[in-house]
């Protein structure tokens, strides 16, 4: 079984949410010109350790995978003045991959400062973050009973949570194809601490967001 992490991130990934909602309610009053809310898709990887694991004590060894496939993320920023603001993401694969034979899924949470080095320019926004958060890992044991009477019903208990702190860095330019709508390509890395469970703690994550900024034009 994966080896379990106990890291004293306070609790990161419950705030991120919390800030989340907290600019869609500002968004809703529209109470700031510089508010921004955004979902998209992105790739991310991290090699393999190369291990094989006996995870269930039963003479069968599994190897550990690489960390990748489609995640989605959801973001919002807000920002203070032309060049300086701060914002926060989630970032979650929709569904659980293999990990050495049990279901898992990765989240990532960030609280980032904002940098627009280019202020005062509206129809192509470059925009640089950077910041900190946590990364969340479940494990599922996805059991099949089976009986005469209900067939093989999937149970998908969690047996195991894993938390690292994280340092995260991005880079995008947001091409507004209205004054309000724009289509933001995106670069990320995140520093993971102690990410034993793959065979590197950077991870970089490519993708692109489709965001709505509220306020005036």
């Amino acid at each position: 079984m994966p080896r379990r992490v106990q890291l004293d991130v306070k609790r990161i990934h419950q705030y991120v949410p919390l800030c989340l909602a907290m600019l869609l309610g500002m968004a809703s009053a529209n109470a700031q010109s510089g508010l921004d809310i955004n979902v998209g898709v992105s790739g991310a990887n991290a090699r393999s350790t190369g291990e094989r694991i006996e995870t269930f004590g039963d003479g069968n060894f599994y190897r550990t995978p690489s960390l990748d496939g489609v995640f989605m993320n959801l973001g919002g920023g807000i920002m203070l003045s032309p060049r300086l603001g701060f914002g926060a993401e989630v970032t979650f694969k929709p569904r659980q991959s293999d990990y050495a034979g049990l279901g898992y899924r990765p989240i990532f949470y960030d609280f980032n400062g904002i940098l627009h080095p280019l202020p005062g320019v509206k129809r192509v926004v470059p925009e640089l973050q950077a910041g900190l958060g946590a990364v969340n890992l479940k494990y599922y044991y996805n059991q099949k009973d089976c009986n005469v009477f209900e067939g093989c019903p999937g149970a998908n208990t969690l047996v195991q949570i894993s938390n690292h702190f994280q340092l995260h860095a991005g880079a995008s330019v947001s091409f507004f194809v209205t004054p309000h709508v724009y289509v933001r390509p995106q670069f990320d890395l995140h520093w993971v601490h102690n990410f034993v469970e793959f065979g590197s703690g950077l991870v970089p994550r490519y993708g692109v967001s489709v965001g709505y900024r509220f306020g005036a034009d």
